[in-house]
């Protein structure tokens, strides 16, 4: 495991928590280090107990793991909900002078920095610099260079002007020098540095730089959590390739205008969580009937109804893969890391074209508002191909005429694909629309036109599975015979969660599966092992229920669905329990 160092600052929403993290990661990032974060938030907007983690080493790191390193408390609450976390030789800042903390209990064992956070930022220039106070504290504390959390600060407030730019590097220094002048305790933490330049994003981040990276050139979304960051990201960049970003009424109107601009031959995308998702299923199923091709991002959340906007959970993988009435094509690809939602978005956008069909992007909350580092290469555009589908020109159209000289927009093929032509193709005028239709896409109650319409949108289906390579990712020892299955934001925890099994002589082959729908075959790999363990953030085991489905064999089950995302160690030690439950009663 990288020798790493995990820091938090927690108190209630508004009190500015989610910026402070950010610095610090930011900070840790531009010193070379790499950086894996994670948000603990409640869905208001002040109160209720919040918090942001980073866990940082020089090695990657993709999970969370339950130890904590340095906390900056500015509640009693904060320290209470973080016991479980914090170990002999952890470091506690806290005001002292806060009301919230008067009476504050530092666990035995641990070391209780009381820093006047607020009269020291008060001095600086203004009590709302409180928390920079902290984080310079957490420099002295780690030994981190505090002119890298300068950089950080530069980027913050630049825009501000310099004067609160430099405001806010004298409170860093005065929570750093505080520290040095009337604390003489020895600290185990060196934070490295290194020359290495890293960029720093989260999944909704890079399903908007997929996005535009894939051609995509029109945007309508309604805000909703966790899903705004991608409307957020896009907005004020799309524009400069061309691009249009448009915050509709609702998510019906959403989707309703993304497939207007899809029908007029831009690459179209909406973004929302699951309670969009239910308000968008009756345009889906004219998205697939009129086989336009479509982009629908769901960044799951806690559900149903409102459930906790703010809190993780992969409960929408049924409602993706068999929402809508009738029997509708559809594809669901399955980020499964934050790099992934770059090189998945693309590959949506291409899928969607090369088979007019609306493509489901399955992201979730711990993806969205997790940053992670990635060396700058992971995200190279020469690599990002653009494949279009089966569009004809001018020259290309008389082929799809019928004897009249009519295009044929939804042809009989014997792929499933019909030829797709732009508006203003010379020859290619044509209609579409939600009743059933024929070739020409008039509309047809024909029983047999029928049969053949139904059948060849569902033959793209079958083309996508012998022509896409849907391979599972695969990590661990491939001989073993202990298999792990999961999907989605799980990948990183997992592949973490290996480490700890190997320490504890424990061998086990894990399939990270990108690919919802169509996807890959596991029947061979599930016959293969003697055990097998399918993991995921839901309380029924959608996953394990699409896997006993294809593969007619029954799987054990690891299951989370109280809000909060998988955690390394966690993982292991469960996977472990699993195992020896399934050897008591062999």
């Amino acid at each position: 495991m990288p020798a790493d160092f995990n820091w938090a600052i927690g108190g209630e929403a508004g009190d500015g928590i989610d910026s402070t993290g950010k610095i610090f990661a930011q900070a840790l990032s531009r010193a070379g280090r790499h950086v894996f974060t994670s948000k603990d938030f409640a869905s208001r907007i002040r109160g209720g107990y919040t918090a942001y983690k980073v866990r940082t080493a020089i090695d990657p790191v993709q999970s969370v793991v339950d130890r904590l390193d340095v906390l900056i408390a500015l509640t009693q609450r904060t320290i209470d909900e973080n016991l479980d976390e914090l170990h002999e030789g952890s470091v506690i800042i806290y005001d002292g002078d806060r009301s919230t903390m008067a009476d504050v209990e530092i666990p035995e064992g641990m070391i209780g920095l009381d820093i006047p956070l607020k009269a020291l930022a008060e001095e600086a220039g203004g009590a709302i610099m409180r928390n920079v106070v902290a984080l310079g504290a957490a420099c002295a504390v780690a030994d981190f260079p505090i002119e890298n959390l300068d950089s950080a600060l530069q980027k913050r407030f630049g825009g501000k002007g310099e004067a609160i730019v430099e405001n806010n590097k004298k409170a860093a220094r005065a929570g750093l020098e505080y520290v040095h002048e009337e604390y003489d305790h020895e600290y185990d933490y060196d934070l490295e540095t290194t020359d290495n330049d890293y960029v720093l994003l989260n999944g909704d981040q890079a399903i908007g730089m997929g996005a535009i990276a894939a051609g995509c050139r029109f945007y309508a979304g309604y805000p909703i959590t966790p899903a705004t960051d991608v409307m957020e990201y896009l907005t004020g960049r799309i524009e400069r390739y061309g691009g249009h970003v448009v915050q509709a009424e609702d998510e019906l109107a959403a989707i309703n205008l993304a497939l207007g601009a899809a029908r007029a031959g831009a690459r179209s995308m909406t973004a929302t969580s699951g309670p969009g998702i239910d308000l968008m299923a009756e345009t889906f199923g004219l998205v697939a009937t009129s086989e336009t091709p479509l982009v629908i991002v769901d960044v799951m959340r806690s559900g149903p109804s409102t459930g906790m906007p703010t809190k993780q959970e992969q409960g929408d993988l049924n409602m993706m893969l068999y929402g809508g009435h009738g029997e509708i094509p559809r594809f669901v690809v399955a980020p499964t890391s934050i790099s992934e939602c770059f090189w998945k978005t693309v590959e949506a956008f291409n899928m969607a074209e090369k088979y007019q069909v609306p493509v489901y992007v399955a992201a979730d909350l711990a993806m969205a508002v997790t940053e992670q580092t990635f060396a700058p290469e992971v995200f190279d555009m020469d690599k990002v191909e653009i494949d279009r589908g089966k569009v004809v020109d001018d020259d290309s159209i008389d082929e799809w005429l019928d004897e009249k000289g009519r295009f044929q927009p939804h042809a009989l093929t014997d792929d499933g694909i019909s030829p797709r032509a732009f508006p203003g193709t010379e020859q290619g005028a044509h209609m579409s629309t939600g009743l059933e239709h024929d070739e020409l896409g008039r509309r047809t109650e024909d029983t047999e036109m029928r049969v053949k319409q139904v059948d060849k949108r569902d033959r793209k289906v079958e083309t996508a599975k012998a022509t896409e390579d849907l391979s599972p990712r695969e990590f661990g020892n491939p001989d073993s015979d202990k298999l792990i299955l999961s999907w989605g934001s799980n990948e990183g925890a997992l592949v973490e969660a290996l480490d700890f099994l190997e320490e504890d002589g424990v061998d086990v082959r894990f399939l990270s599966v990108p690919y919802m729908f169509p996807r890959p075959d596991l029947t061979e790999d599930i016959e293969a092992a003697d055990e097998v363990i399918v993991v995921e953030c839901n309380a029924t085991g959608q996953f394990a229920n699409v896997v006993e489905h294809d593969t007619l064999t029954r799987v054990k089950r690891i299951n989370k669905y109280d809000g909060v995302r998988f955690k390394a160690d966690e993982l292991a030690e469960d996977i472990k329990a699993t195992l020896d439950a399934e050897e008591d009663s062999a």
